[in-house]
């Protein structure tokens, strides 16, 4: 088992300084708890604003934002996911004279999970950008996500929108996810995502899911809060309100194994008749 934190808190647009601070102080409280990861939410350390990011964040500054928030996870010795913009790179070499000169134009919103010495141990690249202001600033990412093991657990990682599809969770789960990692942006008005979704999620592919999102208003976004953190067997192990928080749950193995042996859903899937009906055979 696990002490799994999840923070929800206020990120100030491009106050780097500032949100680093906030994860800072949820690292030190997380670590001081008994925590062994930290994860917070999408593109936090710069706060979300696609448009603002792409018009006024310098590509040239991420390295180090990204040593900084190595080094909380060093001094504090806990693991930490963070979301940042990412160049993005070519997914194969047919598209290398398809990459746009200015960086901003080719960026991913990418995922990291840091262990607690800061080193990086897994990254993912968001697959599916929701709305006019992702797509216009970001590009979609096709790499499936990958599984590491992480304190024991085997851990994988998406990014918000992903998360709503089964495909993407189902995708992390045959690879031998226990846990996923979910940091988020999720406007107000989208309830449903957090209380009935990611429960479902957790249960249709029997895996830890956590989800961590922003809340108060950045940038033109009123966020909802409502982070959770759902078991395999779809229980509720952690809820937060609207208000800035710091969630706990305890994430392991065994409740992973006894939902899978107990209703062997990942076993007993069909996939070549499943893909035979999605192309109108019969």
């Amino acid at each position: 088992m696990m002490l799994l934190s999840v923070l929800q808190a206020n990120a100030s647009v491009m106050d780097v300084a500032a949100n680093l601070r906030t994860i800072e102080d949820a690292a030190q409280r997380a670590a001081q708890a008994g925590a062994g990861l930290l994860l917070t939410p999408e593109l936090f350390p710069v706060g979300y604003a696609p448009l603002r990011l792409h018009a006024e964040l310098d590509p040239s500054t991420l390295p180090a934002i990204r040593e900084r928030l190595a080094d909380i996870a060093r001094r504090h010795s806990i693991g930490l996911v963070y979301s940042l913009p990412a160049v993005s790179r070519p997914e194969s070499a047919h598209d290398d004279d398809a990459q746009p000169a200015d960086a901003r134009n080719g960026w991913h919103i990418t995922a990291t999970l840091l262990d607690a010495a800061g080193a990086e141990v897994l990254t993912y690249a968001k697959v599916h950008l929701f709305g006019a202001e992702e797509h216009k600033a970001f590009v979609a990412a096709q790499e499936p996500p990958a599984v590491v093991d992480f304190n024991g657990i085997r851990t994988s990682m998406l990014i918000c929108y992903d998360v709503e599809f089964p495909e993407a969770v189902r995708a992390a789960a045959i690879r031998g996810a226990e846990l996923l990692l979910v940091p988020t942006a999720l406007s107000a008005g989208f309830d449903n995502v957090p209380q009935v979704l990611i429960r479902a999620r957790a249960l249709e592919s029997q895996l830890n899911v956590a989800y961590a999102n922003h809340s108060g208003h950045e940038d033109i976004y009123n966020f909802l809060g409502g982070s959770v953190v759902a078991g395999p067997d779809g229980s509720l192990l952690a809820a937060a309100g609207e208000s800035p928080t710091l969630l706990f749950a305890e994430v392991g193995t065994d409740t992973v194994k006894a939902a899978r042996d107990e209703v062997p859903y990942l076993r007993e899937r069909r996939p070549e008749l499943y893909d035979r009906w999605e192309h109108g055979g019969s």
